[in-house]
Order: C-alpha cells, then sequence, then structure tokens
C-alpha cells in the first residue's frame, strides 16, 4: 500500500471507480434477476406443460382411492373422481397390462365408459371388478373355423324368425307369465340389483338370472336346483324380439362348443338385452 500522494491519489482513482463498479454490479444484479425470472418462468412452464401432457397431476382435484381386482389380483388406484370410465380403463391398462379393448369393468354392473365415477357414485374404498383377457387367449377359443360356421349358422335362422320355429313356439304359446319383470321396449338399462325372475326355459319350467359379478358367475336357477356357470365359459348369445311382444326376448346362452349346448329364457325384458351381453361376453366379443 502506498502512503505518499500518488498513493492518495491512487486512492481516489479507486473511490471515484467503485460507482462505476457499483453501477456495473447493478447491471449484473438486474440482468441476473431477469435470466432468474426467465429461468424460473422457463421452469414454471416446463412444469406445467409435464403436468398437462401427463395428466397425472391429482394434487389439486378431488380423488378416490379404488380396489382394483383382476385375475386374483389386488391393486390400489388413486383417481380423479370426474374421469371418466374410459379414463379408469387406461389406468387399469397400467396397472395390470391388460389392453382397455379386452377389460370387462364392473361396479353395481358393467361400468360405462362415458360417466364420470362421481356420476356413476363410486366413493372412497370400492371395489372395482376386472375381467379379461389376452387377446390371444380369445382366439385360442375362437378359430377362424368356428367363427364362420357361427355366421353361416346365423344367417340360417335369419330365414325364419325363432319364434315361430317350433321348438319354441310350445313356450311362447303358453303366453307371458303372470310374474314377469316389467319390460320397456327401446332403451337400455343397466343390469338391475335384483335376479332377473319370472321368465320360462325351454321346459316351460320357471327360471332366474343372477349375475355375480365378483365371482364373475352367471347362476342359473329352477325350482329344482341353481347351475353356476362361468361367464368365461359362455361362448356366445343369441336373442331375438318375441313377435307380438317386442318390449320382451327370447335369449339363448351357449354354454358349450356347439349350439346344441344353448341354454334358452323366454320374456326377457328388453331393457336388459344388451347389459346381458356385455356383462357376459364383453364389448370385446369377434362374434
Amino acid at each position: 500500500m502506498y502512503t505518499s500522494c500518488k498513493g492518495s491519489e491512487e486512492v481516489i482513482m479507486e473511490t471515484e471507480a467503485k460507482p462505476k463498479e457499483a453501477e456495473s454490479l447493478g447491471e449484473d444484479v438486474e440482468k441476473g434477476g431477469a435470466e432468474a425470472t426467465s429461468h424460473t418462468d422457463a421452469g414454471n412452464s416446463t412444469t406445467q406443460d409435464s403436468n398437462i401432457s401427463n395428466g397425472d397431476d391429482t394434487e389439486d382435484k378431488e380423488t378416490v382411492d379404488l380396489k382394483i381386482i383382476w385375475n386374483k389380483n389386488k391393486y390400489d388406484l388413486k383417481i380423479p373422481v370426474d374421469s371418466t370410465g374410459a379414463k379408469l380403463k387406461e389406468s387399469i391398462h397400467s396397472l395390470t397390462g391388460l389392453p382397455p379393448a379386452m377389460q370387462k369393468v364392473m361396479y353395481k354392473g358393467l361400468l360405462p365408459e362415458d360417466k364420470t365415477l362421481r356420476e356413476i357414485k363410486i366413493t372412497n374404498g370400492a371395489k372395482i371388478m376386472v375381467v379379461g383377457s389376452t387377446i390371444n387367449d380369445v382366439l385360442a377359443v375362437n378359430t377362424p373355423k368356428e367363427v364362420i360356421q357361427q355366421e353361416v349358422k346365423a344367417e340360417e335362422n335369419k330365414k325364419e324368425p325363432l319364434c315361430r320355429q317350433k321348438q319354441h313356439r310350445k313356450v311362447l304359446d303358453k303366453g307371458k307369465p303372470d310374474d314377469i319383470m316389467p319390460a320397456i321396449k327401446g332403451t337400455k338399462e343397466r343390469l338391475p340389483t335384483v335376479p332377473l325372475s319370472g321368465m320360462y326355459n325351454k321346459s316351460g319350467g320357471k327360471v332366474r338370472l343372477t349375475f355375480k359379478l365378483e365371482q364373475d358367475q352367471l347362476w342359473i336357477g329352477t325350482k329344482e336346483r341353481t347351475e353356476k356357470v362361468p361367464m368365461g365359459s359362455i361362448k356366445n348369445i343369441v336373442s331375438e324380439p318375441i313377435e307380438g311382444h317386442e318390449d320382451y326376448h327370447m335369449m339363448a346362452f351357449q354354454l358349450g362348443p356347439t349350439e346344441a349346448s344353448q341354454y334358452w329364457v323366454y320374456w326377457v325384458p328388453a331393457q336388459f338385452v344388451d347389459a346381458i351381453k356385455d356383462t357376459v361376453l364383453g364389448k370385446w366379443q369377434y362374434f
């Protein structure tokens, strides 16, 4: 350090130089602040874009905790309550690897894809049953040859309405049962929580259908016994409106590999026909 006048001049010079340094420093701070703000904005933008693209941000949304049950396995799933049934299938796909098109998702009946979980009144802790097989399993059961045979047979049956065929007339001629459930033509409803009852089987005896979704079974009950049929073993379902009573259908459940194994049920309320087919066969059926 100098003690001479030059040193004083130098000190003065340094003192005069400081405002410039401070000014420069201030500019750097302002630039740094702008850059930090820019980076912060960019970071926020990146985070927002990520949340939008992933669609998994549930922090600010009302959610429900569900128990997904598939193939004897249980999965925990947290999902926004305003998610649709289709979105739920996508989440199940992420959990199980089962494609949405191969899923039968059930909660008090087949879960509709176009309604939200809130609309269906799904609450915390609800158990969601999922039934489905891989495409390879489905194709192994339904070979192209069998599909062709079914299509040919269906064309043959179109020549004469089922309700006019002799084997069915003997049951239909008994008339509509007095205790049959009410029917509504031209509407589609979910399966009721009680068994479908009051119908006839091929021998003219009373029959009731109970859909045990948790066991993935269809219970066919008569006065003599109740047959518990795994839904996965039912190969096909055929139905046709009854002439003169189009608000009711006659329906056959194919319990074996051929049509000889069909179990016929008469006077099925029309509003439940689609729900029965979707629940038993699933919307991924190939025939």
